[in-house]
C-alpha cells in the first residue's frame, strides 16, 4: 500500500526517458479487445521513467503520460495536471507582463528625460509605445509558445524543423504587429480625445511600461493555450489591421478604384506596399498552420467515423448470413461503394487550405505591378481552392453536420453571384468582389473550426461513455470483498 502511495507522488517527475513513445499515440475507437479505447504505440512504462526539473517539465510529463494511458476519456489525474498547468501558465504569463513592465519603465526613461512627450505624433509615447510593444509582445509569446510545445501541443514540435521554424516567425509577426498596431491606434485615439496634451518623462515612462505589461501578458497567454479557434481570430485580426493600415497609410486615395492588390504596388506608397505584402505573406502561412491544427483533429473525427461504419457493414452482413446462410454475391461490392462515399477524406480538406495559404503567400510575393499575370493565377488558384472547399465538402467530410453542408452551399452560390455582380453584370469594382469574398472565408472558417470542435467533442463523450459503461460491467461482475475496500481505503490515507 505505502508503495502505491509513493508512484502517484513520483508519477510526476517520471516521464522524460518515454516521452517520445506517449507522443506517438493516436486516439482509436471502438478497439477489438472490448475496453473502447484502442491506441497505436508502445504504451509507456511509467516506473521507468528518469525525474526531470523543473515544474513546466514535470507537469508536461504527467500530462503526456496520462493522456497515453488514457486517450480517449479524461481521468481524475489528468484533471488535476492540466488545472496545475494553467494556474503555471498564469503565474508565467505575470512574470512576463511584470517583465515586460520593466522594460517599457527603463526605455522610457532613458528617452524622455528632459521632455514633455506627445500621446501621439512623432517622438511621442504612440511612436515609443509600439516600439516597446512589439518587442515584448515577441519575446512573450515565443516564451508562451515554446511551453505550448512542450505541454499542450506536443506535435508542434515533432514536425520538421523548416515548418517549425516557418510557424514561429510567422506567428511571431502577428503578435508584434497586432501590439504594434494597437499601441498606434490606441495613443491616437487619446491624441485625439486629450488635443494638446502632453506630459512629462516619468508619466511616458508609466505609460510604456502598461503598454509592455499588458503587451506581454496577452502575448504569452495566447503562445502558450493557441489552438485553431484562437488562431483563427488571430489571423482576422491581423488581416484586417493589416490591411486598414496599408489603406489609411496609402499615397493614392482612389486606390479603391481599382482593388485591393493596388494597396501592394509602389503607387500606393512604401508603408502600404510593405504592410499589405508583409500581411498577405504572413497570412497565408497562417493558414498553412492552421491547417495543421483542423486536419489533427478531423484525424480524431475520421477514424471514429470509419469504425462506426464498418461496425455497422460487419452487423449487416452477419445477419444477412444469418438469415440466408450465405452472403449476397453483390454485397462486397455494395459495401465497398459505401465505405468509398462515407470515408472523410481529410487529405483533400488539407490539400484545398495548404493551397489557399500558398496561392495567399504568391499574390503577396508577385504585387500586380510586378506581374499581373503571375499575381492574377495565384489570385485565381485561391478563389478556386476555397470554392472547391465549398462545393465539395459532402464529399469530403461524410458524415459532418448537414447543417454545415447548406451554409458551405450557401456561401458557394453568395460567392459566384457576388462575382457575376463584379462581371459580367458590372454592378461595382473588384474592391467590393474581394470585401466580400473576405467576409465569407472569414465567416465559413470560423463556424468550421466550431464544428470540428464540436464533433471532436462528441467523439470523446462517446468514448467516455462507453468505457464508463464497460468498466461498470466489469465491476459488477468482478465479486466483492472487504479486503478490497480496505485497500482502497488504505492507499487513499496514503
Amino acid at each position: 500500500m505505502h508503495s502505491t502511495c509513493v508512484e502517484k507522488v513520483e508519477k510526476v517527475g517520471r516521464v522524460e526517458a518515454n516521452m517520445a513513445g506517449s507522443r506517438r499515440w493516436q486516439v482509436s475507437l471502438d478497439d477489438d479487445d472490448g475496453d473502447g479505447v484502442g491506441v497505436r504505440g508502445k504504451a509507456p512504462d511509467v516506473t521507468d521513467i528518469t525525474p526531470t526539473h523543473g515544474a513546466a517539465r514535470r507537469l508536461a510529463a504527467f500530462a503526456a503520460s496520462e493522456e497515453a494511458a488514457h486517450p480517449a476519456i479524461t481521468t481524475p489525474e489528468q484533471l488535476e495536471s492540466q488545472a496545475r498547468l494553467q494556474v503555471l501558465i498564469e503565474s508565467r504569463a505575470i512574470w512576463s507582463a511584470i517583465l515586460g513592465g520593466a522594460l517599457g519603465l527603463a526605455f522610457g526613461l532613458v528617452v524622455f528625460p528632459g521632455e514633455r512627450p506627445a500621446l501621439a505624433g512623432d517622438g511621442s509615447i504612440q511612436f515609443f509605445g509600439a516600439i516597446v510593444g512589439g518587442v515584448t509582445a515577441g519575446l512573450a509569446f515565443l516564451l508562451g509558445f515554446s511551453l505550448n510545445t512542450r505541454m499542450a501541443n506536443i506535435w508542434l514540435g515533432e514536425r520538421p524543423r523548416i515548418r517549425q521554424l516557418m510557424d514561429t516567425v510567422a506567428l511571431l509577426v502577428v503578435h508584434s504587429s497586432i501590439a504594434v498596431m494597437g499601441a498606434l491606434g490606441i495613443f491616437r485615439v487619446f491624441q485625439e480625445a486629450f488635443v494638446g496634451l502632453t506630459v512629462d518623462y516619468i508619466a511616458g515612462s508609466v505609460l510604456l511600461a502598461i503598454g509592455g505589461a499588458v503587451a506581454a501578458y496577452f502575448s504569452f497567454n495566447s503562445g502558450a493555450r493557441i489552438n485553431a479557434f484562437s488562431l483563427s481570430t488571430l489571423l482576422g485580426v491581423f488581416m484586417a489591421s493589416g490591411v486598414l493600415v496599408s489603406m489609411l497609410f496609402a499615397e493614392n486615395p482612389f486606390w479603391w478604384h481599382v482593388m485591393f492588390s493596388e494597396l501592394g504596388t509602389g503607387q500606393a506608397g512604401l508603408t502600404s506596399f510593405w504592410t499589405f505584402n508583409t500581411t498577405l505573406v504572413v497570412s497565408g502561412l497562417i493558414i498553412t498552420t492552421l491547417t495543421a491544427f483542423i486536419t489533427r483533429d478531423l484525424q480524431i473525427w475520421a477514424e471514429h467515423v470509419r469504425r462506426r461504419h464498418l461496425r455497422r457493414l460487419r452487423s449487416e452482413r452477419d445477419l444477412r448470413r444469418a438469415a440466408q446462410g450465405r452472403v449476397p454475391r453483390t454485397m462486397p461490392l455494395r459495401h465497398a461503394v459505401r465505405r468509398h462515399f462515407r470515408s472523410p477524406r481529410i487529405g483533400v480538406v488539407r490539400t484545398g487550405m495548404i493551397g489557399m495559404g500558398v496561392s495567399l503567400v504568391g499574390v503577396g510575393l508577385v504585387p500586380v505591378n510586378l506581374h499581373n499575370e503571375i499575381h492574377a493565377t495565384f489570385t485565381a488558384l485561391f478563389g478556386l481552392f476555397f470554392l472547391m472547399l465549398l462545393v465539395g465538402m459532402p464529399y469530403w467530410l461524410p458524415g459532418f453536420p448537414r447543417a454545415f453542408f447548406l451554409l458551405s452551399m450557401l456561401s458557394a452560390g453568395v460567392l459566384i453571384f457576388a462575382a457575376s455582380l463584379w462581371r459580367p453584370i458590372g454592378y461595382y469594382n473588384l474592391t467590393s468582389l474581394e470585401l466580400i469574398g473576405a467576409a465569407i472565408l472569414f465567416a465559413w472558417l470560423i463556424v468550421f473550426i466550431r464544428n470540428i470542435a464540436a464533433v471532436v467533442a462528441q467523439v470523446y463523450s462517446q468514448a467516455a461513455a462507453e468505457q464508463e459503461s464497460r468498466r461498470r460491467g466489469r465491476a459488477e461482475a468482478e465479486p466483492w470483498s472487504g479486503d478490497d475496500w480496505q485497500e482502497e481505503e488504505w492507499s487513499g490515507e496514503g
